[in-house]
This record gives C-alpha cells, structure tokens and sequence, in this order.
C-alpha cells in the first residue's frame, strides 16, 4: 500500500470514529462550513456538478442551486459517518421511504424486487429502512483502493444489514449472485444512472445522450422480478425517498432481447429523469455523464425529459 493510499484509509477511519462522536449540531455545522468552501472555490468537481444541473434545468444553474448541491454532497457524506451507530427504530424513523410496502410485498410475494436508483440523497439510508424492516437486501459495490478502503465500506454496508458482491474480484459473476438473491426473494438496489462503460446502454436523459447500466433491466427480464425506480431527496429534518413502479417489462413481441433490455432501460433513465428534475440539489453527479451533451439553454428538452412518466405506473 502506497503512502497515498494509507492517508486515504486513515481519513475514511478518522471520519467514522470522529463524526459519530461529535454532537449533531457540531458536525452538520462542520459539513456545512466545508461544502460552502467547496462551493465558493469551484474546484473542477464542483464545476462539472455546475454543468450537470444547467442540463437537468436547461439553462445555467445559478450559484445558489450549486451551493445547495454541494451542502447535499456534504450531508450524505455526514450521514454515512453517522449511519451506523443509529438503531434500527432510528433508521426507520430518520428517513421517509414512502412506497416501502411495495417492497415488503414483493418481498413476501417471494418475487424480490429490483431498485434502480440515482446516485442523490442517501441510498445507504434507504437501503437501511429496508433492512430494519426485517427484509433482506443484496447490492453490488465497487472494489475500491485500497483495498483497506473498500473493506471499511464493506463493513459499514454489512452493518446496515446489506449483503455486499463485489464488483470484481467475487465468487463467480455478479449478475449470477444477483438472480440468486432475487430467487430467495431480496430486494436488489443498483445505482443505474451513470455506466460510461462499453457495456452500459446508450438512452436519452435530458435531451442528450448517455449510457446507463443494463444490470437492472437485465434482471428484470431474465426473473420476472418487479423493477422500481427510486426518487431520492432531503427534506431540512429528513431524509426521504419515493418507490416508482412496477415499471412495465416489455414482452417478446417487442423484439430480442437487446431491443427489449433498451426500452426497458429507456423507462429507468425516463424514471430517474423525473425525480432528479424534481428535486435537482440532491443530485450528486460530479463526474461527465453524457456522451452527447443536451443543447444549452434549451429548457425544452429537461421539461419534456422530466414530464415523462411523470406519474407512478401504478397510481
């Protein structure tokens, strides 16, 4: 392990004993501060957070959204910090997942279910509030470096009651272990709203063109498991999220099965798209996303992206 990498490990430990021992007024105010630095000194990060939101509002994002964003960033990594010294009744009572019974049923429908959710507001806390209701959840996560750092994520996501398959370096293929979890009924949440890998499917999301993972489709098709998207946001005393769906899968008569693993992931983008309009702040996207960018300043094209399937399939 590289000196680099030790320092890395050591801030993650610092953060996970320090934070969760400081008062909770103490270190939001901390988390505030920082993000508020972040924000004014607009580091390339901050600036590609900047250009992702100008897409999703089809203009400029002002200073102020920005702002909101970073602090969000900063929340979550707060919380992720905080998470595991909460109770199970703290966890379900400290975020709102409203749909959760959507998943308990499919839990005990023996289906499972597969989650496609956006990388906003705290997934972690909304794959907690499952588990505390006693139903099993299995999820990918990448292999990080060091691998010291990728252990402490592993322990901190086991804590929360998750079970965790790596992305590489596991037993067998990650989309097998998958479809086994799925046939002994969990819940499956995949972060489905960036893949610039040559495996991810080429969709239309805010007017430009980006690739997103097929794994959520994929196994839709491949086990008859009922596929949701989640919207993902912070209210100022919660966290919250919202269970959209069963998206439908399409049937044979669509055509073979890549055509069928496009459109169905074409729904997932239309889904994410609709919350991440809603509620853009809490959208943590600092990386490149799109392979062709939306026009600037063409509202037109975020308003027609965030009104598709604006509302629940099944409401």
């Amino acid at each position: 392990m590289s000196g680099r990498e030790r320092l890395v490990e050591f801030g993650y430990a610092a953060g996970w004993r320090l934070v969760r021992a400081l008062p909770e007024s103490a270190a939001s105010a901390l988390f505030r501060a920082g993000a508020d630095r972040a924000a004014a000194k607009r580091g390339p990060g901050v600036q590609r957070l900047a250009r992702n939101l100008g897409h999703v509002l089809g203009g400029t994002a002002s200073d102020e959204l920005v702002r909101d964003a970073v602090r969000s960033y900063a929340r979550y990594w707060l919380e992720a910090f905080r998470l595991p010294s909460k109770s199970k009744a703290q966890l379900r009572d400290g975020f709102r997942l409203h749909g959760v019974e959507k998943l308990i049923a499919a839990h005990e429908a023996g289906t499972g279910a597969i989650v496609a959710l956006p990388h906003a507001g705290n997934w972690d806390a909304a794959g907690a509030v499952v588990t505390a209701h006693g139903v099993p959840l299995t999820t990918v996560a990448e292999r990080l470096k060091p691998e010291g750092l990728y252990r402490r994520f592993l322990e901190y996501r086991e804590n929360l009651g998750m079970t965790i398959i790596p992305t590489v370096g596991g037993k067998g293929s990650p989309i097998d272990a998958l479809v086994q979890a799925l046939g002994q009924a969990h819940i499956v949440p995949l972060l489905a709203d960036r893949d610039l890998s040559a495996r991810g499917v080429e969709v239309e999301f805010f007017g430009g063109r980006t690739r997103m993972p097929a794994g959520p489709a994929m196994l839709a098709l491949r086990t008859g498991a009922p596929l949701f998207v989640v919207d993902m946001w912070y209210e100022p005393d919660s966290g919250c999220g919202r269970v959209v769906g069963p998206l439908p899968v399409p049937d044979a008569a669509a055509g073979p099965l890549d055509v069928r693993v496009k459109l169905l992931t074409q729904q997932v983008a239309d889904g994410l798209a609709r919350g991440i309009a809603a509620h853009p702040a809490d959208w943590h996207m600092l990386q490149k996303l799109w392979l062709t960018e939306p026009p600037a300043g063409d509202p037109a094209a975020a308003r027609a992206t965030s009104a598709a399937g604006a509302t629940d399939p099944e409401e």
